[in-house]
């Protein structure tokens, strides 16, 4: 499959020599969904300016559909929406009409049918001829997403679409990206949520101080990367780790009943067994053992500080 999205050791740098991207490469599929991870100034919105056009790379090429972004500008442009950060909206302009004329700004013919499509699918169909400055914050989000849509983009970025709402906005603006996947559209988005990415992406790339740390499958990436806690709950309370358990590296809990094994699962062989056993011979009765996996927010924080340490 030919990717939608294709970026070649794309570069931005200015005058003053600070460097928002360092020779990011990546490749998007036509019907995934790819959240971008960062802290704040790693360049995940310069990265989404760069090939919407707002910003001008220093150097590197982006193509999308195989439209260059530069040479084949209007070919290019065309297949894309874009949803910023800014609510920036004319508050006295009624919601249809806003569509509408972001529509007819890509030189589409005027089809009032494809906006209700669109507005009915982001529940605002009922808002249409609501003035912007009526409606809640969410609703506002909601029409920056049918603007960006208006056009029938084929790949759709959100710039931190739930930036600022609360969590029941949140989950609904999850639904609706999952909705406009399964219409076919590509998705890539930014966000400082862990759980967003975790929850509707497909692939998530890591990005810290304008490099691209990684872009992998989520399930992929926590088998590869995830460690699991083993839980050991006892019966009695211990003082210390005994001796004969050093071995394992176990961390004891304050209140002296739990002991908690830390494993890679990529190993062949977890150690579990033969703790279990040596935790029997040094005296300790077990109460439960209880597994968990580690979130992708420990990947994260992990791959960030291991980025900002080799930059160093």
């Amino acid at each position: 499959m030919k990717p939608i999205l294709e970026i070649d050791d794309l570069r931005k740098a200015y005058p003053d020599g600070f460097e928002a991207l360092r020779g990011v490469s990546l490749r998007i599929n036509a019907g995934e969904i790819v959240a971008l991870l960062g802290p704040n100034g790693a360049g995940k919105t310069t990265l989404i300016s760069t090939v919407c056009g707002i910003a001008q790379a220093t150097s590197g090429q982006v193509r999308v559909s195989g439209f260059d972004i530069i040479s084949e500008y209007r070919a290019a442009r065309k297949l894309i929406g874009l949803v910023p950060q800014e609510i920036n909206l004319e508050p006295f302009e009624r919601v249809m009409n806003t569509v509408r004329f972001s529509r007819g700004l890509f030189g589409k013919p005027r089809d009032d049918a494809k906006l209700e499509q669109i507005l009915r699918q982001l529940s605002l169909w009922d808002k249409r001829n609501s003035q912007i400055r009526e409606l809640s914050g969410g609703m506002k989000r909601r029409v920056l997403i049918a603007k960006a849509l208006s056009h029938e983009p084929q790949l759709l970025f959100l710039d931190e679409p739930t930036a600022g709402v609360d969590v029941e906005l949140r989950k609904d603006m999850w639904e609706i990206v999952a909705k406009l996947k399964a219409s076919g559209v590509t998705i890539v988005l930014t966000t400082h949520y862990i759980e967003e990415a975790e929850a509707i992406a497909d692939r998530i790339g890591v990005i810290a101080k304008g490099e691209m740390l990684l872009i992998e499958d989520k399930s992929r990436l926590m088998h590869r990367m995830g460690q699991k806690q083993l839980d050991v709950q006892l019966t009695e309370m211990v003082a210390n780790v005994p001796e004969s358990l050093q071995k394992y590296d176990l961390a004891l809990s304050d209140d002296g009943l739990t002991l908690t094994y830390t494993y890679d699962t990529r190993g062949a062989r977890t150690g579990i067994t033969k703790l279990l056993s040596d935790v029997s011979s040094a005296g300790l009765v077990l109460r439960d053992v209880v597994t968990r996996q580690s979130s992708l927010e420990d990947i994260f924080v992990d791959l960030v500080h291991t980025g900002e340490e080799a930059t160093q």
